[in-house]
């Protein structure tokens, strides 16, 4: 508290914005950590309901599941018997629709990483000027002590931002990380939810039918 007292109105700022880039790391944090799935795991269940032409239990585990992943396959296989490019399209369109829920606030923590330091640096600015212009008025005489003491204050606020750049810009290099995971994994299922139903649309059941392939094999059964 008596830092942020000698450093200046401009010192409430900075913790505003360090309250603002803990809050939004925080919240993003715990909504990737939901998102976040075993899309593999999720993917082998469905491609053996998606084979046994069992659309409803499908549409079921995806709704169960969390996370923009298993949105963007819900959405294909709701349309499971649209050609293939227009399921491309449908599993596209829907995956851009989930971009900016991921994206949601990294622009503020980002920002907040750019202008803490710039917010700093005006602060020990007006801090010297002060210091200067308390110099000034008492005839332009001033112990070293007073000096530093002066040009101390006013660097405090250099350093508070700085503080509160650095894992801002840290915080938010984590989250795009993980949003861009959360997109590659969007976009490999869908891909592959789309491939499944292409692929086991036309495709015969598990039920397995003998036929004779020849009169011969006809005959002998017969004989």
């Amino acid at each position: 508290m008596d830092l942020i007292t000698k450093g200046g109105p401009l010192m409430w700022l900075l913790l505003g914005c360090s309250i603002i880039a803990i809050a939004i790391f925080l919240e993003r944090l715990f909504y990737f950590h939901r998102a976040r799935i075993d899309v593999g795991d999720l993917m082998f269940g469905l491609r053996n309901l998606i084979k046994n032409k069992a659309y409803a239990e499908a549409l079921s585990e995806c709704a169960a599941t969390p996370g923009p992943v298993a949105r963007v396959i819900h959405s294909a296989i709701r349309r499971y018997s649209s050609p293939r490019s227009e399921l491309k399209e449908i599993v596209q369109e829907s995956g851009q629709l989930e971009v900016p829920k991921l994206e949601k606030h990294l622009a503020v923590l980002l920002t907040v990483a750019y202008i803490a330091p710039l917010i700093g640096l005006l602060g020990s600015v007006l801090g010297l000027v002060d210091t200067f212009v308390q110099i000034n008025a008492v005839g332009g005489f001033a112990t070293v002590s007073e000096i530093s003491q002066g040009v101390y204050e006013a660097l405090i606020t250099s350093a508070a931002g700085l503080m509160v750049a650095i894992p801002a810009f840290v915080f938010y290099s984590h989250l795009r990380a993980y949003a861009k995971n959360i997109m590659h994994d969007m976009e490999s299922a869908g891909i592959e939810i789309v491939n499944a139903i292409c692929d086991f649309r036309n495709a015969p059941t598990d039920i397995i039918s003998i036929r004779p392939d020849s009169k011969e094999d006809a005959a002998e059964e017969n004989g």
